[in-house]
């Protein structure tokens, strides 16, 4: 069977399922995840970066294309993945849980090479050691009071009761959170399931609260320029029409402001939202349930996350009802020049018809002028043809001619001016 001409992307769409699956993991196992936010450089240094490490344990690199790699390197097993904002790096290796609790535990970055680490591109956002344990027989008052902080412990049952998860959201000594998940019955392919559920609630955590500072810095952004509206606002109540286009002018510049400061913010807002979200799944899914005596982790986080989502959400709703604020106080500024503009342009217009009459007026006079003045003229010339016609037997003197053609002249010429006027004003 032969298939039709398929889309480009058809087959990179139909992998986009599959795309950076869990793996099976079976305890005990230590895990090290680090978050890098690195800009679009610095994540392609990162492929780079990994690159040099597989080369130096010769093993393929990754394409230009790859944003998901997990491999086995000498003592350690590394997955790296590319995000939109940022790179997280995750190293796990099995170790020995005897004793686990009652001294450091071994971390899965201590087998990593030092140097190499110490190079990855990018800044760190968030990091974490994750310890995975095959067993039950430890508690809470036994195992995790030795590894985690007992006065700010946080615990649930996980994978519907299969399983164990404690964490104090706290860092540590050497920069880094921990949590410890006891396996339980937990099945290889739903504890890897679980494992990546739980770097990725910590990872986005992490990553919503980006916008917690950038909702700060616009707060005193968008005060400023609330008041500097409610002061526009009662100068143009109280202002007149002289002082219409500074005002104009000032409330053009506080839009710009506020459209660039939304500009600026909208998508870190806009990534932040997302990222909670995000959290909040991730949570649902790891399915806990309450440990007598703790908070559970969907509890605590919900809890502690809460203000800082609401303080985006807040910053996002201010510079909107700032922006339609600023739009309306805008609009009625202007309908209010426009109506001044009218005003003005009707008294112009009158005065223009004003003027017009005048000029009407005075046309009216000097065509009265013109009539007397061409009459004038013709009976002139109808005088030297009397003198001349007299000489040679004409009955009348000039003078009785002349006098008797002024009123058929000046008729005459009215009439002309006034069939000449006619035609004009209707063309």
């Amino acid at each position: 069977m032969i298939l039709p001409h398929a889309h480009p992307q058809r087959v990179a769409l139909h992998n986009e399922i599959h795309a950076r699956p869990p793996e099976s993991m079976a305890a005990p196992l230590a895990i090290s995840h680090i978050v890098m936010l690195a800009d679009a450089t610095q994540r392609e240094a990162s492929r780079q970066h990994v690159a040099a490490l597989l080369r130096g344990h010769h093993l393929p690199p990754p394409d230009g294309q790859t944003g998901h790699i997990r491999m086995d390197v000498a003592g350690f097993r590394i997955r790296w993945e590319l995000h939109t904002e940022f790179v997280t790096w995750t190293f796990s290796r099995a170790f020995d849980a005897q004793g686990f609790g009652e001294r450091e535990p071994a971390t899965a970055m201590e087998a990593v090479p030092q140097e190499w680490l110490a190079g990855l591109p990018g800044q760190c956002l968030n990091a974490m050691h994750l310890w995975v344990l095959d067993t039950r027989d430890f508690g809470s008052n036994s195992l995790v009071r030795h590894v985690l902080h007992e006065d700010t412990l946080v615990g649930s049952n996980v994978a519907d009761g299969h399983g164990e998860l404690y964490t104090d959201f706290a860092l540590h000594a050497d920069g880094f959170s921990r949590m410890v998940l006891l396996a339980g019955s937990i099945t290889p392919r739903r504890l890897g399931r679980l494992v990546q559920q739980l770097l990725e609630i910590d990872t986005y955590r992490m990553a919503g609260l980006l916008g917690l500072p950038a909702a700060r810095d616009a707060a005193a952004v968008l005060a400023y320029a609330e008041s500097e509206l409610a002061a526009l606002a009662e100068s143009i109540r109280a202002a007149g029409s002289d002082e219409e286009p500074q005002l104009l002018d000032r409330l053009t510049k506080l839009a710009g402001q506020v459209e660039s400061e939304y500009a600026s913010t909208h998508s870190r807002f806009s990534a932040s939202a997302a990222y909670f979200e995000l959290v909040d799944r991730r949570i649902g899914d790891i399915g806990e349930s309450r440990l007598a005596g703790l908070q559970t982790i969907g509890e605590f986080i919900n809890r502690r996350l809460s203000p800082a989502r609401a303080t985006c959400a807040w910053a996002v709703r201010r510079q909107d009802a700032l922006s339609q604020r600023v739009s309306r106080i805008s609009n009625l500024l202007r309908t209010r020049v426009e109506i001044e503009q009218q005003q003005s342009s009707q008294a112009l217009l009158g005065a223009m018809n004003r003027r017009q009459g005048l000029q009407l007026k005075l046309q009216a006079t000097v065509e009265g002028l013109s009539v007397a003045a061409i009459t004038y003229y013709i009976v002139g010339l109808v005088s030297y043809l009397a003198k001349g016609a007299h000489a040679i037997g004409w009955p009348f003197s000039a003078e009785a001619t002349a006098a008797c053609a002024i009123p058929v002249v000046a008729f005459a010429v009215w009439w002309s001016l006034r069939g000449l006027h006619k035609r004009v004003l209707k063309s």
